[in-house]
């Protein structure tokens, strides 16, 4: 499904306490070496995650207010770079100043590495990282089988620096250039635990996630898990549904899910929808729709979990399902990343991506800022919830 923006956290996403997850997983919703630039495809977030886009020459209308003025973004670039300076760093002075929330700027290096994350893959050493409000580095979480684990890292040690250069206070999106490369090099990692200091060094490999798992339960129950909407997670759902048992109930747990690429979304949507409005988002004052494809199972009883790390791409899938009374929504409160970040390459080849409009539900409700309230309230017992809603409706009983 071409041309449909995509939905991710951004570095910033994670300065601001959401949840980290696939691409941070390396080493943090996009890619240089994919040609996404110019249309909201790679729109938000922890990533960048990309579409086929092709690059943005013109520049826009004066910015709305809180988000960043492209041509003096781009301006900056050029000056910096006239100069023999960075024009990375002069363009995210700009950003900073200009008061985008989710406005960044990446090196060619860090976007075209972002672009493995769309396949589920990536080369790094299995850490989910995340930036503490001090500045300190530390691990959230380590991939089962991977060089991390094998060195035995673990959750709770903090990242002291990379093949020692100090990373405390780095923004994420550098460790993470600093602990991406090749297969098969070394990497030297100076860990914080309990109070002493540690080295390890690691071999980086190639490593996949699934973002899409499937379970069952008792009662002819499926539940399918989205861990991320990667390239191929929404055929993966839809697939799920297809082969989940006559009459049975999904779970759809999109909790601590990022985002990921919003045509997957959409696709996942597809599974649950027979056609009709997903979202709308504008860009610049111009509004455009997203709608699901005909054909999906609308008659099988759904429930969605979600929770404060649910985000973006996430966000949208659960507003659609709600809002068309799809789905009946259990957990806790959503995040609120509903704005669209349109990518652009700027002089010295940084990249900037800064916001350009936002995403409504299809009731017309955004998703930027207060996020999707559940209709049912549930921490810890989410599931078991849910298996009550499922069962009230006729499922297993």
């Amino acid at each position: 499904m071409p041309g449909l923006p995509a939905l991710c956290l951004r570095p910033r996403d994670l300065r601001r306490g959401a949840f980290l997850t696939l691409v941070f997983a390396v080493s943090v919703g996009a890619a240089a070496a994919t040609g996404c630039w110019g249309s909201p495809e790679a729109d938000e977030g922890r990533t960048a995650f990309a579409s086929t886009a092709e690059p943005e020459r013109g520049l826009p209308p004066a910015p709305a207010p809180g988000t960043a003025d492209r041509e003096a973004v781009a301006r900056a670039a050029a000056e910096a770079v006239a100069e023999g300076k960075s024009g990375k760093k002069a363009a995210q002075e700009v950003v900073s100043r200009s008061g985008d929330r989710w406005g960044t700027v990446y090196d060619q290096g860090e976007y075209a590495a972002f672009a493995e994350d769309l396949d589920g893959r990536w080369t790094g050493v299995g850490l989910w990282t995340g930036r503490r409000a001090d500045g300190r580095i530390e691990v959230d979480r380590v991939q089962p089988g991977s060089p991390a684990a094998r060195a035995g890292l673990r959750a709770g040690d903090r990242l002291l620096s990379v093949d020692g250069h100090e990373v405390t206070g780095l923004p994420v999106a550098d460790v993470v250039a600093r602990l991406r490369g090749e297969a098969g090099t070394p990497v030297v990692l100076g860990l914080g635990r309990d109070g002493a200091v540690l080295t390890e060094t690691v071999r980086r490999e190639e490593l996949r996630a699934d973002p899409v798992t499937v379970r069952r339960l008792a009662g002819g129950i499926t539940v399918i898990k989205v861990a991320s909407f990667t390239r191929g997670s929404g055929e993966r759902v839809k697939e799920a549904v297809r082969e989940a048992p006559p009459g049975g109930g999904v779970m759809l747990d999109l909790r601590g899910n990022p985002g990921g690429l919003v045509a997957e979304a959409v696709t996942a949507a597809s599974a649950f929808l027979d056609g009709g409005l997903v979202a709308t988002y504008d860009v610049r004052g111009s509004e455009r729709a997203l709608y699901a494809a005909p054909g999906g199972d609308t008659a099988r009883p759904l429930v969605a979990l979600v929770d404060g790390g649910t985000m973006s791409a996430a966000e949208l899938l659960t507003g659609a399902l709600q809002d068309r009374g799809r789905a009946v929504t259990v957990g806790t409160r959503t995040f609120g990343k509903g704005s669209v970040q349109m990518p652009t390459q700027l002089p010295g080849g940084a990249v900037a991506e800064l916001t350009v409009g936002t995403y409504r539900t299809p009731a017309g409700r955004s998703l930027d800022g207060g996020g999707i309230t559940p209709d049912l309230a549930a921490g810890d017992g989410a599931e078991e919830r849910a298996r009550a809603v499922l069962g009230g409706l006729g499922v297993g009983s």
